[in-house]
């Protein structure tokens, strides 16, 4: 369960939205921060890659799904007129076998990225922070609890003493010349924040950037993006990133447009965002993906990204485990907790 103040956005408020989840549900319980020893529960994350862009991302009993996808090998997807793509992998785990979610974000209202399976049987009432077109489609199909979010909005998810804030990032699906209409999508940043204190809520939202260049842990999601200009305002405003999710792919249709990242967009885009570490996803799934992950491992290899980023490469069905520097947060988490 949860409560929200899903109402008209302000400008003025560095949160577009409020999510406060029921940090007492025995189902996935969030912990507390009453004592020093507990500030060691907010140290941990993990990154659950499921296929296609579809992550599982666990943190201080949080837990966020990324753009569902759970359709089996040999599959259809739908991705514009007259445009389909068959599925060539299986996702690492089944949709009835997912762990509780506490919200999903979402980056745009594609059948690959939320797919026919996840829109019949996916509990409607579940959170879902994305963009305003497809907040508009989702409550077409009856789902209920939905965050939209304009560029460089934010929304804070809380349960208990673990906040996230979901901050949307510029993305580009499309080609200026393209002719075709595709989705609006977005990128995102994650910022895992537990002593955010609501007080700062109500600010200039230029504080966004200014408040997630505190000592924080920073994840950003590319969404389903070409490398266009529009991506050099981010490190601009969030300098320091420590992990980033890439959806790669090359991404062709119609035998023409290239509609995601290939191999050397890649690389550029993580040379410009410039995480401490960098995981490739959305390579492999569908036949409309057209640059691997061998493409990207040559151009990462040729190009000397290796010499300045940490690259994980995850398998379906692989686990990143994260880690929360113990120094910038250990010392805070303690005196909260001792303030507490």
């Amino acid at each position: 369960m949860f409560e929200s103040d899903n109402t008209q956005l302000d400008p003025t408020r560095l949160f577009a939205h409020r999510l406060h989840l029921d940090d007492n549900d025995p189902a996935s319980p969030a912990p507390k921060l009453s004592r020093p020893e507990d500030a060691a529960k907010f140290i941990n994350g993990s990154v659950f890659f499921v296929g296609t862009a579809t992550c599982i991302i666990r943190w201080a009993g949080l837990t966020l799904m990324t753009d569902p996808n759970f359709l089996h090998k040999g599959d259809h997807v739908h991705l514009g007129p007259g445009i389909y793509s068959k599925r060539l992998t299986n996702p690492a785990i089944n949709l009835e076998d997912i762990p509780p979610i506490d919200a999903i974000v979402l980056s745009h209202f594609h059948d690959d990225h939320f797919d026919s399976l996840v829109q019949k049987n996916l509990e409607k009432s579940i959170p879902i922070i994305t963009t305003p077109q497809a907040a508009k489609e989702l409550a077409k199909i009856g789902f209920m609890a939905l965050f939209p979010m304009e560029t460089w909005e934010s929304t804070l998810i809380a349960k208990g003493d673990s906040k996230i804030i979901v901050t949307a990032m510029p993305a580009q699906h499309t080609p200026t010349m393209m002719p075709l209409a595709l989705p609006e999508t977005m990128g995102s940043i994650l910022t895992f924040a537990p002593t955010h204190e609501e007080s700062d809520a109500k600010v200039d939202e230029k504080r966004v950037g200014d408040f997630a260049s505190k000592e924080v842990f920073r994840m950003y999601i590319s969404g389903d993006t070409l490398m266009v200009e529009q991506l050099k305002d981010i490190p601009k405003r969030f300098p320091k990133i420590d992990l980033g999710l890439f959806h790669l792919g090359g991404t062709t249709i119609l035998g023409t447009f290239i509609v995601t990242m290939d191999a050397k967009q890649g690389v550029e885009c993580i040379r410009l965002i410039k995480p401490h570490t960098a995981i490739p996803i959305h390579y492999n799934d569908y036949d409309v993906f057209k640059s691997d992950l061998d493409d990207f491992k040559k151009a990462a290899l040729e190009s000397g990204l290796l010499s300045e980023t940490e690259i994980v490469y995850l398998a379906h069905g692989d686990t990143y485990e994260f880690v929360l520097d113990k120094k910038r947060f250990g010392e805070r988490l303690m005196m909260h907790a001792q303030l507490s």
